[in-house]
């Protein structure tokens, strides 16, 4: 036997029962001990189940990539030194940094029981002592098993719905406070007419909140957008308006505008701030009448569009500058909305990059990548100057380019932050409950957007137990 297959073994078992043992079937035990003969013996009493087998850390962690088994069993003492427990509790972290999920159930003997309590608290499930009985072992497991299921089928239908961490507006996978008011205004004037207006950076989401906007409205019509700063001034007028055959060289039929296509539906004006002087006062007309002329043409057409406009642009200053119309902000500006850039939105950009990496992952048929715990730490201290479209290019960059299943630090490739770009502070009052509760409510997000949305395991994180956690995201309203 080679070094390289010592202690691996795969376990044929006999089939079970359609009744009885799905789960166990779909999904393979692993057991990881390096006394052979106590192997075998855990494995006949587990016959039941199909299994694998390891004798030691290294090839616990080839059998587990291979087989993603929801539950293990391990001792805690393992090769090179079995004696000491340095190495099981090194497989416990490996294991549950590799699928939180994972029900991990320690088998230790009756001198260890110290061990075995520090084990659970790091995240196994549970622990039996040596000798055990082979019924109670069978029992666990059976339980371990049942929850892994119920929980995958809670994951399933939490991703149906929204998605962990999702708000059912447009997709937008937020669990900030300040973003997920902005979401709720939105919600309540998608019903309305009024045109809105959206602030703030470049690649905040402006565009996702629009499409959002949109669907939430029930427009029959569709949503279409234009960006106001990257269509040539002697062109814009014609995209936005249409034109009539003959109006002008080149122009060999009648052609539609972008507002006349956005009919029933939903117009959105990007970078509003970059709109020429010349076209303010058209826009201007259209906004007060709801009709336009197309360019060469005589007749009025109606229209009706709800109009939405974007910019990271201080429009006011612009009015100041006389760039900008003063009456053309006021019918623009009915009810502006702010949202605020990804590095003041607490936990978001882990949040995010969790999701963009099971994106990317399934794009690359790579189900099993995740984030290290230095990536993690890395993306929270990033500035994010790009904000979402930044963190979106570093995790696809990230994704394509990884060599292992374990996105790290090295792999984003980020820059150390720069003084002065720290995330907003706690809040400026002296109140001392919302002071603790904004603590509260930032150390359970951070934690919740650090585990990838695992309860447990931001509990852990915490220091705290489940129904502590559960508690603080009742009262503190965070979705789980």
């Amino acid at each position: 036997m080679t070094p390289s297959t010592a202690g691996v073994e795969t376990v044929v078992t006999r089939p079970l029962p359609a009744t009885e043992g799905d789960a166990a079937r779909a999904t393979p035990l692993l057991i990881v001990e390096d006394d052979l003969a106590l192997q075998r013996q855990i494995r006949w009493s587990l016959d039941r189940f199909e299994a694998v087998t390891a004798a030691d850390r290294e090839s616990a962690l080839q059998q587990f990539r291979r087989h993603s088994p929801a539950v293990v069993t391990m001792d805690l003492g393992l090769p090179p030194d079995p004696d000491s427990v340095s190495e099981g509790f090194r497989l416990l972290q490996q294991l549950l940094d590799i699928d939180p999920n994972v029900k991990v159930i320690v088998l230790t003997g009756q001198n260890a029981q110290a061990h075995a309590l520090r084990a659970v608290a790091q995240g196994a499930y549970d622990f039996l002592a040596k000798p055990f009985e082979p019924d109670v072992l069978k029992l666990t497991i059976e339980r371990a098993l049942r929850l892994a299921e119920l929980q995958a089928e809670n994951r399933r239908l939490q991703s149906a719905q929204a998605g962990p961490g999702l708000d059912a507006l447009g997709g937008l996978i937020t669990r900030d406070t300040q973003l997920l008011r902005v979401a709720r205004t939105v919600e309540r004037v998608a019903s309305s007419n009024v045109t809105v207006m959206l602030l703030g950076e470049s690649g905040t989401g402006k565009e996702v909140l629009a499409q959002g906007l949109h669907a939430a409205s029930k427009r029959p019509g569709r949503f279409v957008a234009i960006n106001c700063a990257a269509i040539p001034e002697n062109l814009l007028e014609s995209e936005l308006f249409g034109y009539e055959k003959g109006a002008f060289t080149g122009a060999s039929k009648t052609t539609p505008g972008k507002i006349e296509t956005a009919h029933n539906g939903t117009l959105m004006l990007d970078e509003i701030g970059d709109l020429p002087a010349s076209l303010q006062a058209k826009l201007l007309r259209f906004l007060e009448s709801r009709t336009i002329e197309r360019l060469g043409g005589r007749s009025e057409i109606a229209v009706d569009v709800r109009v939405v406009c974007a910019t990271h642009q201080d429009l006011k200053n612009q009015i100041r500058d006389g760039r900008f119309r003063e009456d053309l902000y006021y019918r623009l500006a009915e009810i502006v909305v702010e949202i605020p850039p990804l590095r003041q939105r607490a936990g978001d950009a882990v949040l995010l990059a969790h999701a963009f990496l099971r994106r990317f992952a399934q794009e690359q048929r790579r189900p099993a990548m995740m984030l290290s715990e230095d990536a993690i730490h890395a993306i929270e201290q990033h500035a994010w100057p790009g904000n979402v479209r930044e963190l979106l290019n570093c995790i696809k960059r990230a994704a394509i380019m990884a060599d292992g299943e374990r996105l790290t630090a090295d792999d984003l490739g980020l820059p150390g932050m720069a003084p002065g770009d720290e995330a907003a502070g706690p809040p400026s009052d002296l109140n001392l409950r919302a002071i603790r509760d904004a603590a509260e409510r930032g150390a359970v997000v951070t934690a919740l957007a650090r585990s990838n949305g695992n309860v447990g395991r931001a509990a852990e994180l915490l220091g705290v137990s489940r129904p502590t956690i559960y508690d603080l995201m009742k009262r503190l309203g965070i979705k789980p």
